[in-house]
């Protein structure tokens, strides 16, 4: 989660699973005994932090109606009941991330995630885009293939492919870490990776300007993704494709990760 992250309880069960979520939860804080409770949330929400709530969906729902804006700009928001057995992503499932950062905070916890839309019964297919300066050595290209892993508690057998744009596609250091790693390494062209220029989390006009896309590592991404699902619609599968982690970046090279959904 690229963002800070505030937790919110209610009770006193409710503040112990708070302060478990801070030691398991990166950027987080817990706002133990916030009053006044609903104006404490709503100011959080408004600056843009990810919320954790413990309490009742009754009560966030009712915390937040006055603050609501657009799922293409409000913060993700969880719901958990104060013995942390169920997770629910309240909003900005998809826009905002909320779904796929439920679910890594369910498996953390061990908890039952509660998923609102149609994805619940999906399986994900997860896919690594990424993009660099001409020349960028695998070393550092593992490194951050690594450091995106971890900030979204995947395994490398939990990854389809690595990708990037088709300029990149005799670019030694991808291709010689997609060969350690044993996944596929694939390219697109610019006009495939236009096509998923809806869902990504920033707009770059230095790389449009460069290469003809506003982002090389979500776009790659997301494109794979897709492209591993089979559908007889590419609405259909770029309505079920998101960003897992949105591009984080060195001085030579971005990576992203994204996920299509598959019924099972």
């Amino acid at each position: 989660m690229n963002r800070p992250i505030k937790i919110f309880s209610l009770t006193a069960s409710g503040a112990r699973l708070a302060e478990r979520l801070v030691d398991l939860v990166e950027n987080s804080e817990h706002l133990a005994n916030a009053k006044p409770f609903a104006q404490q949330v709503q100011t959080a929400f408004q600056q843009g932090d990810a919320l954790i709530l413990i309490c009742a969906t009754g009560i966030a729902v009712r915390t937040l109606a006055p603050v609501l804006q657009s799922k293409l700009t409000d913060p993700p928001v969880l719901v958990l009941d104060e013995q942390g057995q169920f997770v629910i992503p309240l909003l900005s499932g998809h826009e905002g991330g909320a779904n796929a950062w439920a679910q890594r905070l369910a498996e953390q916890l061990q908890a039952q995630l509660v998923l609102t839309t149609a994805k619940g019964y999906l399986k994900p297919v997860y896919a690594v885009g990424m993009g660099c300066e001409r020349g960028c050595s695998k070393e550092h290209l593992a490194e951050l293939f690594q450091q995106a892993l971890t900030q979204t508690n995947l395994k490398l057998a939990d990854i389809n492919s690595l990708n990037s744009i088709d300029i990149k596609a005799d670019e030694q250091g991808l291709i010689e870490l997609a060969d350690d790693l044993k996944l596929p390494y694939q390219t697109f062209d610019v006009d495939r990776l236009k096509v998923v220029e809806p869902l990504l989390s920033t707009r770059s006009e230095y790389v449009y300007n460069t290469v003809g896309v506003y982002g090389v590592a979500e776009s790659a991404a997301l494109v794979a993704a897709m492209a591993a699902v089979s559908s007889d619609s590419n609405q259909q599968k770029l309505n079920n494709t998101e960003l897992v982690l949105n591009k984080i970046k060195t001085p030579k090279a971005t990576v992203a990760i994204a996920r299509c959904f598959l019924d099972e």
